[in-house]
């Protein structure tokens, strides 16, 4: 169903390796964050939200009541579902199930790109570009409901870096300019997290006091060649996220006695 104005386009396709639930309320998380300042509050029905995903109500629920336990939605019997104006702030940092996931959870009202250019590679990262003498550089300040909410760096070869076109940046993670508007075959990424303490730039552009803690999650993607397209090292304020892995464990095959 596409004639919902407040939600973005549905999937084309829900894996079926990823529960039905997580998958769309990922979704719905990118429309709770990514909602226009003068949005509607009120979500549609759950009939219609049910269509709009091409799943059952009974999952629909299920994604609803993920939402609303992360204090993003509230419901109210006979009056429906609203989004609660402050669901930007304080919301969670997932990193699991699908790339259309982590795009969502990436997802900007609106980032502010404060450099672009292209340096010397730095010693701690020459191991993953070897050859490469000089990086494409970029820096963004990522805002959330009128707030700096994580700074970003990233460093990808220069080649690259030259096709990145600006207007994307204000909205889109680098890593879906990178496979949507460059077309760029982008095959994996692998994250690190940790936490770490603001540094006077990051103190003073994320709105918080100097050494505070942050959380820094550092992103390598790769192409379909092995080689690394990008490396992202993002600086969330430590009072705006928290960190939350989830696994799909497959059932343990039962063994015959000898």
């Amino acid at each position: 169903m596409s004639g919902i104005p407040l939600l973005s386009p549905a999937p084309a396709e829900l894996s079926q390796h990823i529960p039905l639930w997580y998958q769309v309320a990922q979704h719905l998380l990118q429309t709770v964050r990514g909602r226009a300042a003068d949005a509607p509050l009120r979500l549609p029905t759950e009939e219609a939200l049910a269509r709009h995903y091409g799943v059952g109500v009974v999952t629909l629920r299920e994604a609803l009541a993920w939402l609303e336990g992360q204090g993003l939605i509230s419901r109210h019997r006979r009056r429906g579902t609203f989004i609660n104006p402050d669901a930007a702030l304080g919301a969670p940092l997932e990193l699991a199930g699908t790339l259309e996931s982590l795009f969502a959870q990436q997802q900007a009202e609106e980032s502010e790109l404060l450099e672009r250019t292209e340096v010397p590679v730095p010693a701690e990262l020459s191991a993953r570009f070897p050859g490469l003498d000089r990086l494409a550089m970029f820096r963004r300040l990522r805002h959330q409901g009128g707030a700096p909410v994580s700074l970003a760096v990233n460093w990808m070869p220069p080649e690259i870096g030259r096709r990145v076109p600006a207007q994307r940046l204000a909205k889109w993670p680098m890593t879906r300019v990178l496979r949507d508007a460059l077309n760029l075959p982008v095959a994996r990424i692998e994250d690190t997290v940790e936490a770490g303490l603001a540094s006077p730039e990051a103190a003073r552009l994320l709105g918080v006091p100097l050494l505070s803690p942050i959380l820094l999650v550092t992103g390598t993607t790769f192409d379909d060649t092995g080689r690394v397209i990008d490396l992202a090292q993002i600086q969330y304020r430590g009072d705006r996220f928290r960190f939350r892995v989830s696994f799909d464990v497959p059932p343990r095959e039962e063994r015959r006695p000898p």
